[in-house]
């Protein structure tokens, strides 16, 4: 007999971990989360999330942690500038939040539900079986062995929960590197697209009434040959030759870097083993697509795993994470790559850019590059020819139930699944009944409703409609993502 020490253990107390370990609290699953840092990561970091992830908190109800958020109307692909508000609830993220504050809301919110968060504790290696996985694991007390149903890496680019999963993470290694600093004490021009010139790029943001954040290419700078920091000399150094403007007298709060090292694992799963987040795709921060990939991930795979450990879904639900998520984390990983060229190419990626700046002027293309960049555009399962809703995430809608005001992310706040009946009828709730166990069932009023009926998974996304009623076809989705009729 197993002695689990927690159903799933998440290696790895980042965004994609945290987030990760408050859906599968949210669903009743026992969860350690284990990171080798004795404290929460103060660091400013990234500094937002994309609009996608606006509205996956918003169904998790996150977003009032975080107080009035400002989002970015105004963004850019490779430089070139694009009006994010092209698509419904589009933006270009969410302006000024440091993922030390984003964490440590989603961190707040997963130990609420009961989730087991251990600092100081790093996962060394592990050895799995056909009933569960031992973790091998370092922390103050020495070494220790831990046994789950499932592990899953969240442990970052130099993963080693990949790397002792034996999964290849194939890719480009790094050509360039971006060195930042963030800094108080001088006024800089702010500069939130960048400004290009010939010796280089930079970008300048705010960060609050103080505080600014500097980043700079220096383009026959090359890549050091260490993965330490730079020194702020270094970056100021490098920003005075390639703007000719002094910084030096700075006050440093914080220095990084970054490369357009881009990678991918190859498998999301191995066995009773998954990789999320940097773990599992690495690549130049552009637009908040890491954060919100690594967020995008939990959300797809929580309750997936919650499913097949209640017994309501096969090991086949579980094949379905790498299916619909490495697709996405390669969309992620190649438009970083195109922006790289278009935003940091010399001379020769000129004609690149004049190409893209008249087609950027094009409707469709400006939608397309929105979609690709926000996550608004991610698409499960929908083949050509389908309603334009199946497949892809719920819109936010106000809706009327009995004689109180919801919203349809309020709803999906409990994390199950959700059956909305916009005007299709008994038929459709009957046709549903042996799943109410599992999947809430809600008759709402909608000004504005995109079908008749709507089956949600709990990630969001819908995975079955009806726009004239009719049930067919629902008994089938419903047992494919939510298992048997009871």
């Amino acid at each position: 007999m197993n002695t689990f020490a927690a159903e799933v253990i998440i290696a790895g107390a980042g965004t994609a971990g945290l987030m990760l370990a408050g859906e599968l609290s949210l669903q009743g699953v026992s969860v350690i989360v284990l990171d080798k840092l004795d404290e929460p990561m103060q660091q400013s970091r990234a500094l937002g999330f994309s609009a996608r992830t606006i509205e996956e908190f918003g169904q998790r109800g996150l977003l009032g942690g975080f107080g009035d958020l400002e989002t970015i109307p105004i963004g850019h692909f490779g430089g070139l500038p694009i009006d994010y508000r092209i698509l419904e609830g589009g933006n270009f993220g969410v302006r000024g939040v440091p993922q030390s504050r984003t964490e440590a809301i989603i961190g707040k919110w997963a130990a609420g539900l009961g989730s087991d968060i251990r600092r100081g504790h790093e996962v060394v290696g592990f050895s799995q079986d056909d009933t569960g996985v031992d973790v091998q694991v370092t922390g103050p007390g020495g070494t220790e062995t831990l046994r789950a149903a499932y592990l899953v890496g969240c442990d970052g680019a130099r993963s080693t929960v990949r790397r002792a999963a034996g999964i290849d993470f194939p890719g480009v290694s790094a050509t360039i590197e971006m060195k930042m600093a963030d800094i108080t004490g001088v006024p800089v021009r702010l500069r939130p697209t960048g400004e290009l010139g010939e010796a280089g790029m930079v970008v300048v943001l705010p960060l609050g009434p103080a505080a600014t954040r500097v980043v700079v290419f220096e383009r026959d700078a090359g890549v050091r040959s260490t993965q330490q920091p730079p020194t702020f000399e270094e970056v100021a150094a490098s920003f005075q030759r390639v703007t000719g403007e002094d910084i030096s007298a700075a006050t440093p709060l914080w220095t990084s870097y970054f490369t357009d090292s881009s990678r991918q694992a190859a498998e999301y799963r191995k066995g009773r083993v998954f990789l999320a987040g940097d773990a599992a795709h690495i690549h130049m921060p552009i637009g908040a697509q890491g954060i919100s990939a690594g967020v995008g991930d939990a959300v797809n795979l929580g309750w997936k795993l919650a499913a097949v450990l209640r017994g309501r879904g096969s090991e086949d639900l579980l094949d379905t994470y790498h299916g619909e998520r490495h697709p996405v984390g390669a969309r992620v990983v190649w438009n970083t790559l195109v922006q790289r060229t278009l935003y940091l190419g010399g001379p020769e990626a000129q004609p690149l850019r004049d190409l893209f700046g008249e087609l950027i002027q094009l409707e469709e293309v400006q939608k397309h590059l929105v979609g690709v960049v926000t996550g608004l555009d991610v698409t499960y399962g929908a083949a050509a020819g389908d309603h334009p809703l199946l497949g892809r995430r719920l819109p936010d809608r106000d809706l009327r139930v009995d004689t109180d005001r919801t919203t349809a992310y309020e709803l999906l706040q409990a994390g199950r699944p959700l059956l909305l009946d916009l005007g299709a009828g008994p038929a459709l709730r009957e046709a549903a009944g042996p799943w109410a166990d599992r999947v809430n069932i809600v008759t709402a009023d909608c000004d504005d409703a995109p079908a008749a009926g709507l089956l949600v998974r709990p990630d969001g996304y819908v995975a079955w409609l009806t726009a004239d009623g009719s049930p067919a076809g629902l008994t089938e989705s419903l047992t494919q993502w939510f298992g048997g009729p009871r």
